[in-house]
């Protein structure tokens, strides 16, 4: 049976209560942790500005301490929101307030209720918790626990706590709006509750899990703004994109090389090297990506060092190339184009073999192979030709 819809509608009123009238002495820097800064911008901004565009948002309400009303209108400058709320001694006292100021307007039909401290929850996660409320149930965003969990007495470890159906609880939370109010009310003598789920089970209120994010982490201490700043100042990588192609002609031999597979075959590939044509077409395109000359630039045919050399060398080359401009490499996606011998049979090893040169997962490699349908000189039989395509990432200030 379907659960109750919280309207008739498909889009229910939603608000958002942001709690942000703590103290936040463990963060240090000698404000409350909401009103320090990540980047360019105080991290209740940052909450502000996930729920106030979120299109599904239609009311945001922040709780505040009465202390800090400047540094709320410093951070919500801009924002069109109502009057911030005074918050009380705890959290939960503060959550009811904001559930009251709610209340005593035009009631949503749900609400979310987020700590100010998480400011980087995707939207994905605020849309996850909105589609999982109805009117019977909350919803909360949740990441399994991956840790050994130990209890101990001091420094010494008792025991082992089993971690199968352990979660690690996030905010924002969402419930239908009415039964976390009377839930709420219901608990204001009641102490101990650690977040708004404890408070709704407490009053016989369902609650669903919903997949939660890492990067939805709360702020807590110094060593989390130090992470978050690192992680705000590092280079922003932005995507680039090489083309590469070659072509190698067939002569006598009784094997060839392609993707850095030995292939047995009633003729080889010429070329100064061991001739894989694939493994030039990608060292180009990933040279190209980086605007680093080409192939010929980095080894010479006129090189007597080059002469008989496995080409995984030039390709290593252009992979190292790409990490030391500070860059990542993204995909990559290799054509072959031949009528013999048939790549089907190899396709798995070859690409096996270009992940591990350039040191990315399988996922991140394509191969392909089509025939001309015996036009030109591939279709002739006289020789291999291929192009790739390679996406890096690199930082945007890179040369």
């Amino acid at each position: 049976m379907a659960e109750p819809a919280l309207n008739a509608t498909d889009a229910p009123r939603v608000a958002a209560v942001i709690v942000a009238a703590g103290r936040g002495i463990r963060a240090g820097g000698g404000l409350p942790k909401q009103y320090r800064t990540i980047g360019d911008r105080m991290v209740l901004s940052r909450t502000v500005v996930a729920f106030a565009r979120h299109p599904r948002i239609d009311d945001v309400r922040v709780v505040i301490h009465p202390d800090d009303r400047v540094l709320y209108e410093a951070a919500v400058a801009g924002f069109d929101l109502p009057e911030p709320v005074p918050g009380g001694a705890t959290r939960q006292e503060s959550v009811r307030a904001g559930l009251e100021a709610l209340a005593a307007g035009t009631a949503p039909e749900a609400v979310l209720i987020h700590d100010a401290a998480r400011c980087f929850v995707p939207a994905a996660v605020i849309d996850r918790v909105i589609d999982a409320v109805d009117a019977t149930h909350g919803a909360i965003p949740a990441l399994p626990v991956s840790d050994t969990l130990k209890r101990a007495d001091g420094e010494r470890v008792r025991g082992t706590v089993a971690r199968a159906g352990l979660y690690r609880a996030q905010t924002p939370q969402g419930f239908p709006f009415a039964p976390i109010l009377a839930a709420h009310r219901a608990a204001a003598a009641r102490a101990g509750l650690t977040d708004d789920a404890a408070v709704a089970e407490a009053a016989g209120l369902a609650v669903r899990l919903v997949a939660g994010a890492e990067e939805n982490l709360k702020l807590t201490t110094e060593a989390d703004f130090a992470r978050l700043t690192r992680r705000m100042d590092a280079p922003r990588l932005e995507p680039r994109t090489g083309f590469g192609f070659d072509v190698h002609r067939f002569a006598p031999g009784d094997h060839l090389w392609l993707c850095g597979v030995r292939i047995a075959h009633p003729a080889t590939l010429k070329g100064h090297s061991d001739a894989d044509v694939a493994l030039h077409a990608l060292t180009d395109a990933l040279l190209g990506a980086i605007a680093d000359e080409d192939i010929g630039a980095h080894f010479p045919p006129s090189d007597p060092e080059w002469r008989g050399a496995p080409s995984h060398r030039f390709l290593t080359h252009a992979a190292r190339r790409v990490r030391e401009k500070g860059g990542e490499i993204a995909h990559c996606d290799i054509t072959i184009l031949c009528e013999a011998p048939r790549i089907g049979p190899h396709r798995a090893a070859m690409r096996a073999r270009v992940a591990g040169i350039l040191g990315i997962p399988n996922t991140r490699v394509s191969l392909k192979a089509t025939t001309t349908e015996g036009l030109g000189f591939t279709g002739r039989g006289e020789g291999i030709a291929a192009q790739a395509v390679a996406t890096v990432l690199l930082p945007s200030d890179a040369p």
